[in-house]
């Protein structure tokens, strides 16, 4: 089923994530994505906001780094089980798009793989900017753009790469995934990078850094996998608010 408002859609999956990213070894954060976007953060500072922690699971990793961490979700479900994992972090039940919180009370906001599930896409970036001091860095994760457009035509190395709808607008979409007898239905919404990006320009940010990775070496089961070293999977992004 595709949700309208992205939000209930998450909420309505909430269990069938929850057991999917708490399952070492079998989403890509564990294999591999995790650390590849933890290099592209600055070192723990005053606070750190974790802008859709969901079920907590960066959010842990990002304190047990040293980061002071606020995290904050739309969905009931997922703050309660972040908030029960780990009682002693602050876990807020909180709009993106409206944050209760002060001017410039964090040096760095991040918005792991969470982007592409907020309607507000724009306001969240907006809101990520007010919070953040002068100087302070916004690190964003998304599932490339050019991956929530097109799809490999078959499950081969060589296989074409088709873009067979719209790229340049953007539209919901409810991608079903099964895995190692686990499921899960991750509803998003495509963007094209522009929109991406007029939101960082609106909001003041100055892009210091990005990244398009693919499939590491490490993390191919079988020969097929190199297909997803041609296309990336994600993109990764540091701004600097001025």
């Amino acid at each position: 089923m595709d949700f309208a408002d992205l939000s209930v859609g998450w909420e309505a999956k909430a269990s069938q994530w929850i057991q999917w990213a708490r399952t070492p070894g079998h989403d890509s954060y564990w294999r591999f994505h995790r650390d590849q976007f933890l290099r592209l953060l600055p070192p723990p500072g005053r606070q750190t906001l974790d802008i859709g922690c969901g079920e907590g699971r960066l959010a842990r990793d990002l304190k047990e780094l040293g980061h002071r961490i606020v995290g904050i979700d739309s969905s009931p479900s997922l703050v309660a089980a972040a908030r029960e994992f780990d009682p002693s972090m602050d876990v807020r039940l909180v709009d993106a798009t409206a944050l209760p919180l002060d001017d410039a009370c964090a040096d760095l906001a991040v918005a792991f793989m969470s982007l592409q599930d907020i309607d507000g896409m724009p306001a969240a970036i907006q809101e990520a900017a007010r919070v953040l001091e002068p100087g302070g860095r916004f690190c964003l994760a998304i599932v490339h753009p050019i991956n929530s457009a097109g799809s490999f035509e078959e499950a081969t190395a060589d296989a074409h790469f088709v873009i067979k709808g719209d790229y340049l607008h953007a539209f919901h979409y409810a991608d079903a995934v099964e895995r190692d007898g686990l499921t899960m239905t991750f509803n998003s919404q495509h963007r094209p990078l522009e929109a991406y990006f007029t939101a960082l320009e609106k909001a003041g940010f100055l892009v210091e850094a990005l990244r398009e990775p693919g499939l590491p070496e490490h993390a191919i089961v079988t020969g097929t996998g190199r297909r997803w070293q041609r296309i990336p999977f994600f993109l990764h992004l540091r701004a600097l608010r001025p």
